[in-house]
């Protein structure tokens, strides 16, 4: 089995061996003989060295001339060949014994893919606040977080992969899709809960608690709107790091 990971990027020449390493690290602690993996980084137009730092340290990197994060991502999953395939954030870690959980998970042939649990170490109050809501809402709805989807290939595939007509949020529009998908075929979508995904708090450091809530204000109030014009959604592009 061969399992693709995938890491869509901008401007994270600060950020990505470090994820790199974590990723190093986690498969490192789970050589199988029956398992293998591939790291795709997706240039997503940087200014910075991110891609010269990706191939540093190994990984096989596309390149994606237009800012999106769903196009981004969709372009590591063209790229890859894998039978199943791993999206995390450039800004995230992560652990052995999620990857651990991961195999257990595909060995099973009982799911079409899943999520994870986060952790935000140096959150302030209220953003420990959100990720508590936001959790909850995840394991109950059975949403991924855009920080780590993981699902079979084909499945991926089959539904379009991630929407391009959204610039925010298409993680719940994919995991809506799979889910679909696995029913059909008796599979389950699951949020994994054991070892959480470190995923960096840098958007609450770099933005206030005021400018958060307006944007979520502004998506909540009109969500197709916000979601499919990238200029509502300074959070996600106005490339603030």
């Amino acid at each position: 089995m061969l399992l693709s990971i995938i890491i869509p990027a901008f401007n994270e020449a600060s950020l990505i061996t470090r994820c790199l390493d974590s990723i190093s690290e986690s498969l490192t602690a789970n050589q199988q003989s029956a398992f293998s993996a591939e790291v795709i980084v997706v240039d997503n137009n940087s200014t910075d060295n991110t891609a010269g730092l990706a191939r540093q340290s190994g990984a096989k990197v596309v390149f994606e001339p237009v800012n999106q994060i769903g196009r981004a991502r969709n372009a590591g999953a063209s790229a890859a060949q894998g039978d199943w395939l791993l999206f995390v954030d450039a800004d995230s870690l992560l652990n052995p014994g999620m990857i651990a959980a991961i195999l257990t998970m595909i060995e099973s042939n009982e799911y079409v893919g899943c999520g994870s649990v986060m952790q935000m170490p140096e959150s302030p109050w209220w953003g420990k606040v959100i990720l508590k809501v936001w959790t909850c809402v995840s394991i109950t709805c059975r949403w991924a977080s855009g920080a780590l989807v993981v699902c079979r290939a084909d499945a991926f595939r089959a539904v379009g992969g991630f929407n391009q007509d959204l610039y925010a949020a298409d993680e719940i529009d994919l995991s809506r899709l799979l889910k679909k998908w696995g029913r059909q075929r008796n599979l389950k979508f699951t949020i994994l809960r054991q070892y959480p995904l470190i995923t960096s708090a840098r958007k609450l450091k770099l933005y206030s608690g005021r400018e958060i809530a307006s944007q979520l204000f502004q998506v909540l109030l009109s969500p197709r709107k916000a979601l499919q014009n990238k200029n509502k959604l300074p959070i996600w592009y106005d490339g603030r790091r």
